[in-house]
């Protein structure tokens, strides 16, 4: 008798133990409110016209983010094909400034569904970061795209004057305004492990962004709080002299500009200064006519020439006037241009992304916009504030224990790994591990330096937008990343 009962109290103990932690799991579990059910059913995408059939749900809609102004911003998110419940949430940015997540990211990169030429349906990407292949571990993910800030593709304000204000500070404000909304929306995914993804103006969206998530963890209401771990930029402007710098040296380098145009930037121009003499102008304009005749961001893959030519330089916005670098900003050779392996993948989607029945399956366009879709905004006017260098913040929240990691497509012209390079020099970090090579499928896929607190991998081949011109690495770089694992540092079948 008194065996059993020695057996019967652990049995007990046990049981007990086992309801309670049932019971605290509840507890802790996020609850969707009648209010939130009812926004996520009417984001929910049932299915887009000509879009390939899919068992993962998706949602697209708007998020204000200022009341008084009547500001808003418009995201597309996807859950993870597999487990969405147990994935992490990975928003990703395009830069510009003024460019769509959706036109570049989504359709073009590393989203579900990319466009195509000549055919009003989309296919699905193999590719996409909400799939996952390359190794075990959290190599899937919930992937939102955001269009930020107003003004962009289809993100709005009710107050034009807003248009004028735009710059960094108030990206970053709005921007984290919109996840605490988002996440109210969907509460579900508040304690998922939570990261940021970007490329080329991103390398100022992204780090402000985190600044602004890791403050209000620390010094906001408990009920802000977003399970933050870390952010990947790619192709990034950081630092304003290192990044000038090193697109004059990359041009040389690449046999695209003279020794001449070379000798005389070096000569006259000085990039920790915001002035720009006589002669440093003279330069700079001759270094940018030779990026008429090539793609700056895709230096080997060539232009668009539809339309017979017309629209390879005709739909090229200039870049918006007082973002970083201050003195390129100046010079309409500094282009925001569609580039890939296709050079009109971006005009396949302006067509596709302003069809009515598109906007309509997407809840996109429902105050209708006095003006296109496009995939770098004219309604932009003067950016009023950007820093000269993001590296503070950088070195902030590496020493905060957030997960970084840089990565640059070597063929790029725009923010060339050469910059890059020049940039993390810039951090001083101690290094960890040695420029070594990491492999995709028996083959060099680039190379990678492991600092203290960041993580830098170069993709061999890849111009501006990574995703795009090598798909199979770039996936490969976001389940690594993901998983807090190193690149693949022996060749593999």
């Amino acid at each position: 008798m008194a065996t059993a009962a020695a057996f019967s109290f652990p049995c007990l103990a046990l049981a007990l133990l086992s309801l309670c932690a049932a019971a605290a799991a509840t507890a802790a579990a996020p609850v969707v409110d009648a209010e939130a059910a009812r926004q996520q059913a009417a984001d929910r995408v049932a299915r887009l016209p000509g879009q390939p059939a899919v068992k993962f749900a998706q949602y697209a809609g708007y998020v204000t983010v200022n009341e008084t102004h009547g500001r808003a911003l418009f995201y597309w998110f996807f859950e993870a094909t597999a487990a969405a419940d147990k994935k992490p949430l990975v928003l990703w940015l395009n830069g510009g400034p003024g460019c769509s997540s959706i036109g570049y990211g989504e359709a073009e990169e590393l989203g579900p569904f990319l466009v195509q030429k000549g055919k009003p349906e989309l296919k699905w990407n193999e590719f996409s970061w909400n799939k996952g292949t390359v190794i075990a571990g959290p190599d899937q993910a919930n992937l939102m795209f955001l269009e930020s800030p107003v003004g962009v593709g289809f993100s709005y304000t009710n107050t034009s004057s807003d248009l004028q204000q735009l710059g960094d500070k108030i990206t970053a404000d709005d921007a984290y305004i919109f996840l605490l909304n988002w996440f109210k929306r969907f509460p579900q995914y508040k304690s998922h492990d939570f990261y940021i993804a970007g490329e080329s103006y991103a390398g100022h969206y992204v780090p402000q962004l985190s600044e602004k998530i890791f403050d209000g963890n620390k010094q906001g209401p408990k009920e802000n709080h977003i399970n933050f771990k870390g952010f990947m930029i790619g192709n990034a402007l950081m630092d304003d002299e290192t990044d000038q710098t090193g697109m004059i040296d990359y041009a040389w380098d690449h046999a695209v500009i003279s020794d001449r145009v070379y000798g005389d930037v070096k000569k006259y121009c000085n990039f920790s200064m915001e002035n720009v003499t006589d002669a440093c102008d003279k330069a700079l304009s001759e270094y940018f006519a030779v990026y008429r005749l090539i793609d700056m961001y895709s230096i080997y893959t060539p232009v668009c020439t539809e339309d017979g030519g017309s629209s390879a330089f005709g739909q090229r916005k200039v870049a918006v006037h007082g973002a970083a670098p201050k003195i390129f900003s100046k010079y309409h050779g500094w282009y925001m241009r569609p580039a890939g392996y296709d050079p009109c993948t971006s005009n396949h989607a302006e067509v596709y992304f302003n069809r009515a029945d598109v906007q309509e399956a997407l809840h996109a366009n429902v105050t209708k916009i006095g003006y296109n879709w496009t995939h770098c905004s004219d309604a932009i006017g003067r950016w009023r504030d950007a820093p000269f260098s993001t590296l503070p913040i950088i070195r902030k929240l590496v020493a905060g224990g957030i997960r970084v990691w840089v990565f640059s497509g070597d063929t790029d012209g725009r923010i060339p790994v050469t910059s890059t390079r020049l940039t993390l020099n810039k951090l001083g970090l101690k290094m960890v591990q040695e420029w070594t090579p990491w492999y995709d499928h028996q083959q060099v896929g680039g190379w990678t330096i492991i600092y203290e607190g960041l993580t830098f991998v170069t993709i061999r081949g890849a111009g501006h937008e990574v995703p795009l011109h090598a798909p199979r690495q770039a996936l490969s770089l976001i389940s690594h990343f993901l998983a807090d694992e190193k690149m693949p540092p022996t060749a593999f079948p």
